[in-house]
């Protein structure tokens, strides 16, 4: 069975050409157009992993994921911010959001398919035993 990926951009050239990108890696997406959008669609599917944008309307990335992190069934989603957001300062505010992985835009093929390999691969972090 396919690793199912929940692609979350605004734009939507940019969405179709990751969308292809990640199905040559394998993997099944699911497009959502904004935060909101990716709200609604979690409501029906819980995704391998998701890969979010940081500016879009409505919701913005670093909100979305501040709230997946808050709830008892996402709070291990693998999550790849990728914005082209840049700056050092936008990094760190996007893994302190909770992020996994902040990847800056544009991207080639084989960058994003192995960062999604990795964060898949990772060991889901455990609470520890006190």
């Amino acid at each position: 069975m396919k690793q199912s990926i929940l692609l979350v951009d605004d734009e939507p050239n940019l969405r179709e050409l990751l969308r292809q990108m990640l199905e040559l890696g394998g993997f099944d997406v699911v497009e959502a157009e904004d935060g909101l959008d990716a709200v609604e669609r979690l409501k029906q599917m819980t995704p391998s992993a998701m890969i979010l944008d940081v500016m879009m309307p409505n919701l913005d990335g670093v909100t979305l994921c501040k709230k997946l992190r808050a709830s008892v069934r996402f709070a291990n989603l693998p999550i790849i911010m990728l914005s082209g957001k840049t700056q050092y300062r936008a990094v760190q505010e996007g893994l302190a959001a909770g992020a996994n992985l902040y990847l800056c835009k544009p991207i080639a093929i084989d960058e994003l398919i192995q960062s999604v390999k990795e964060v898949l691969a990772a060991p889901i972090p455990t609470p520890q035993n006190a």
